[in-house]
C-alpha cells in the first residue's frame, strides 16, 4: 500500500511539473486550453505538438493558434497553427492520426488503415488535408489582401502513424510527421531566406490576432457547419448496400486511390460488377461485388 501511495505521489508531482511548464508556453497564453484538455483531446494535442516542434526555430517569429477566418459565404474556416516567420507565412494543418496513411495530392479522400482486434485491417476515410489547407490558404490570402506575401503549406501527422504511400505532384505542399517538421521548415528557410521584416510580421500578427479570440457561440456555429458538411460528404460515398463495403473502405487499400463500380466487359466475369481502382493501369486492385 505504501508503494502505491508513493507511486501516486510521484505521478502527481510529475503532472504538476509538466502542467507548470505548459502554462508558460505561448500556446497556453493564446488558447487558454487547460493542460488536462490537451492531454485528453487528440486534436489539441496535435496542435500543441506542432508548436513544440517549432519552438527552437531561429529567426523572428510569432504564432497564431485556432485562427477563425471569414469565408465568402458567411461561414468560417479554422486554421490550426499559423507561423509568421521572417522567411514567410507557414500554415500548418495538424492530423494526430495513427496507423498507415495513404493518399495523393489530388484525390478528395485519404485512407487511414488500422489493425482491428480480429487481425483484419480497418480502413477509414478522411478529407484530403492538402485540399483542406488549400482552402485555408485561399481565405487567408483573401483576408490579408496582399498577393506578394510568401505562403507555405504543411500537413503535420502524428509520430504514431506511418506515411505509407503519399504522392505529391505540385511541390506546393509538404506532408511530414511531427518529428520531421523542424528539419523540413529549416530546409525551406535555407532556400527562401528572409522575406518579411519584423515590422511586417508584427503588423500581420495584429491584424490576425483578433480572429483567434472568437466567442463560444461563433465556435459552436462553426462546429455545426463542419458537422453538416461531413454528414453530407459521407452520404455521397458508396453505401454498403451498393458495394458490399463500409464507407471507410471505398478507397483502394493498395495505393489509396478511389474505388469505383465497374462492369466486366469480357472474359469469364463478363457482365459482373466489381470495384476497380481509378489509378488503373498503374494499380490493378479489384474487389468482386455480390
Amino acid at each position: 500500500m505504501a508503494l502505491f501511495f508513493l507511486a501516486v505521489f510521484f505521478v502527481l508531482v510529475a503532472y504538476l511539473v509538466l502542467k507548470g511548464q505548459y502554462e508558460k508556453t505561448e500556446y497556453y497564453h493564446q488558447t487558454r486550453n487547460s493542460y488536462i484538455n490537451v492531454l485528453l483531446n487528440k486534436g489539441l494535442r496535435g496542435e500543441f505538438n506542432t508548436y513544440k516542434c517549432l519552438k527552437s526555430l531561429k529567426g523572428y517569429k510569432r504564432y497564431l493558434f485556432n485562427l477563425y477566418l471569414p469565408k465568402g459565404n458567411g461561414e468560417t474556416t479554422e486554421l490550426d497553427v499559423v507561423l509568421l516567420h521572417e522567411s514567410g507565412i507557414y500554415v500548418f494543418e495538424s492530423k494526430n492520426y495513427s496507423g498507415w496513411i495513404f493518399g495523393t495530392e489530388s484525390q478528395q479522400y485519404w485512407t487511414q488503415t488500422l489493425q482491428s482486434q480480429n487481425g483484419r485491417p480497418k480502413k477509414t476515410q478522411f478529407f484530403n488535408p492538402i485540399l483542406q489547407n488549400k482552402g485555408h490558404l485561399k481565405w487567408l490570402l483573401t483576408f490579408l489582401a496582399d498577393q506578394t506575401l510568401p505562403f507555405y503549406s504543411y500537413i503535420v501527422f502524428s509520430d504514431h502513424c506511418e506515411l505509407k504511400n503519399i504522392t505529391l505532384t505540385t511541390g506546393n505542399h509538404h506532408v511530414v510527421k511531427c518529428c520531421q517538421l523542424l528539419s523540413a521548415v529549416r530546409q525551406n528557410i535555407a532556400m527562401t531566406g528572409v522575406q518579411l521584416s519584423s515590422e511586417k510580421i508584427d503588423i500581420l500578427f495584429e491584424k490576425l490576432s483578433p480572429l483567434t479570440q472568437i466567442d463560444e457561440a461563433r465556435k459552436a456555429i462553426h462546429i455545426k457547419n463542419i458537422t453538416q458538411k461531413k454528414q453530407k460528404s459521407a452520404s455521397k460515398l458508396p453505401s454498403s448496400a451498393a458495394t458490399g463495403m463500409r464507407i471507410g473502405e471505398s478507397v483502394c487499400p493498395r495505393c489509396g486511390g478511389k474505388l469505383v463500380i465497374r462492369t466486366a466487359a469480357k472474359g469469364d466475369q463478363q457482365g459482373k460488377r466489381f470495384l476497380g481502382c481509378t489509378n488503373f493501369p498503374k494499380c490493378r486492385y479489384i474487389k468482386n461485388l455480390p
